[in-house]
Formats: C-alpha cells, sequence, structure tokens
C-alpha cells in the first residue's frame, strides 16, 4: 500500500500507478455508503487490469474554511489509508486541499491532477461530486471531460440502509456523540476505531488495580463520555478485550482533560510511547460521579464483568471489521 503525499514540486507519479481507476472523494469514515464508489472502483481496476486509486484532500475542506469548527474526523489519514488498503486499493493520494486549491478551476482540476499526473483511464466519484472554485465542476462537466480526455466516468448513488436511509459521515458521527457504537458499527461496517499514542497518566487506576493505558483524542471528537467494551490493540498486532472510559474522570478530578483510558484485560506491560488502536463494541453506562475510590472500584469490578460478557460473544460484522477490530 503506497500513501502518495502530493505536494507543490510536482513529482512524477510511479510508472506502476499510473493508468489506474481513481475513486475520487472525501471518504471520511470508509463507511458503507462509500462502498459503492470503492467497490465500483475496485471492479472496474480488476476487470482492466490497472492499479485502484484513492484520491482524497487532506486536511478535510470544512476544516480548512471553517478552521474555528474543525470538523471530527471519524477516521484521520492513517485509519483511513488502512482501511482503504484492507478493501484491496494500491494507493492513496493524500492531495493538499487548502484554499489557493479551492480557487482553481474545474477544467484545471480535471487537467492537472486526473489527466497530466494521475493518466487516469477511469474516474468513480458519488453521483453529488461537485468540484473547482465555486462548486463548477459537476456530473455532467466530469462526464464531457472524461470523453474529451479518454477517461470513463462512473457516478454512483447515495447507499442507503435497510431502512432506506442514506448513509452519511454525519449520521455516524451523531450516532457515536449518543454513545450508540453499535449502531455506528452497524453503518460503518466495522467497529468504531481509534487510534493514538498511549500517555503517561496520573497512575491511579494502577493504584486501585486496575492500570490502564491512556490516549488522548482529537479535541474536536465528539464520542460521548462513558464506559465502553473495547478491543484493544499494539502495535504489534497483538489483540486482548478491555474496558475503556472515556470523559474527564470526576470522581477524582475537576474539569480534567478528556482521556480514553483503557483497562486492558490480564496485561501489565509498559505501552508509554506505543501507538495502540481501540475499538468499541458496546456502551455499558455513562460516565458518573462516585463519592470515594471505594465505590469507584466496586464500579470498575462490575464494568469488567460486564464487558467480558458481551465481548466474550462478539463476530466480526465482515471481512473489514475482521481486518480492523479482531
Amino acid at each position: 500500500m503506497t500513501v502518495f503525499h502530493r505536494n507543490e514540486k510536482k513529482e512524477p507519479l510511479p510508472e506502476a500507478l499510473k493508468g489506474g481507476v481513481v475513486a475520487i472523494g472525501n471518504f471520511d469514515g470508509v463507511h458503507r455508503g462509500h462502498r459503492s464508489v470503492l467497490e465500483r472502483a475496485l471492479t472496474l481496476a480488476a476487470e482492466r487490469g490497472v492499479p485502484a486509486l484513492v484520491l482524497t484532500f487532506e486536511p478535510h475542506p470544512r476544516t480548512v474554511f471553517r478552521p474555528e469548527e474543525p470538523v471530527f474526523r471519524l477516521t484521520p489519514a492513517p485509519m483511513k489509508a488502512r482501511l482503504l488498503e484492507a478493501m484491496g486499493f494500491r494507493s492513496v493520494i493524500e492531495y493538499p486541499f487548502d484554499r489557493d486549491f479551492s480557487m482553481r478551476s474545474a477544467e484545471e482540476f480535471i487537467q492537472t491532477i486526473l489527466v497530466d499526473w494521475l493518466h487516469a483511464s477511469a474516474v468513480v466519484t458519488g453521483f453529488d461530486f461537485h468540484f473547482g472554485k465555486g462548486r463548477e465542476g459537476g456530473p455532467a462537466f466530469l462526464m464531457v471531460s472524461g470523453e474529451r480526455h479518454g477517461f470513463t466516468v462512473s457516478l454512483m448513488d447515495a447507499f442507503r440502509d435497510e431502512n432506506a436511509e442514506v448513509i452519511s459521515s454525519s449520521r455516524i458521527r451523531a450516532l457515536l456523540g449518543e454513545g450508540d457504537v453499535s449502531a455506528a458499527a452497524g453503518l460503518l461496517g466495522y467497529r468504531y476505531t481509534v487510534e493514538a499514542e498511549v500517555i503517561g497518566g496520573e497512575k491511579l487506576g494502577r493504584q486501585l488495580g486496575f492500570p490502564t493505558a491512556n490516549m488522548q483524542l482529537p479535541p474536536e471528537a465528539e464520542l460521548k463520555p462513558g464506559i465502553y467494551a473495547v478491543h484493544f490493540r499494539r502495535a504489534d498486532g497483538t489483540l486482548r478485550d478491555g474496558v475503556a472510559s472515556y470523559g474527564r474522570r470526576p470522581t477524582v478530578t475537576e474539569n480534567g482533560v478528556p482521556l480514553l483510558e483503557t483497562y486492558v484485560f490480564d496485561f501489565s506491560d509498559n505501552l508509554y510511547g506505543e501507538t495502540c488502536s481501540v475499538s468499541f463494541f458496546g456502551h455499558l453506562r455513562d460516565e458518573l460521579k462516585f463519592d470515594g475510590l471505594d465505590p469507584l472500584v466496586a464500579q470498575i469490578r462490575r464494568d469488567e464483568e460486564e464487558a467480558r460478557a458481551l465481548l466474550a460473544g462478539v463476530r466480526p460484522l465482515g471481512e473489514l471489521d475482521a481486518r480492523i477490530a479482531f
């Protein structure tokens, strides 16, 4: 898997990646709603014997236009690349998005990126994809450009769930904000997963007999504070069950910085500095403030028992979930 960062030096694309089928979009979450575009690109690439690539943009355009309201990313760039690799893509092109880029014309986007640089033989995107200054480029513009430059265009309809509702990143963010990680997993097609470096903490959990691996999520993360049953994966791929608390730890601190603290079952090694991932399987309860440490310890024991029971029966939702969360 190649993650290719385009920059203004205009370095050439490796020959092995030219002439491929290019799926275009932000694909935040790589959720089931994106699969119609992504799977169509993979199918076309296999039929034609050419590489399948994803063209995406970093940072998220909304973060550029509204920096005071950074978007809650379901899948930051490294996690997105892992998911796309698991689906079978050869390369992810992370094109820098800034205000200068947003002012380029639709024709310049087609000519300089799709034709001159990627040498795209086919483009697959959503039916509502717009691009170029003022969103002047749309489906009709793309189709005409494809005929002129020699690449085919596939425009895919929005994918709907079993209730005929469109699956979207914003809908999944709302579910995570409610703590409904099970419903979010149903729309994602895999368990919601975060990845971060394990940092030092106050070591209170260790003193209480429940050592935790602490991670700091981005400040814009909208996951509901609470207690969750999780899978914890180390950088070497080792996977263990655990129970995670996300929030400000009201029993032991006032206005603490939100932390994800995972008590990894049957484990005691040092994880500081290691980049690990946590996959969420179920919301056990809301974050609570206890009258002292003894009630907190008693509740942690109950949380551990409930998490072990829940995780004992979990199965992958599909191949992607098996690769990411198991």
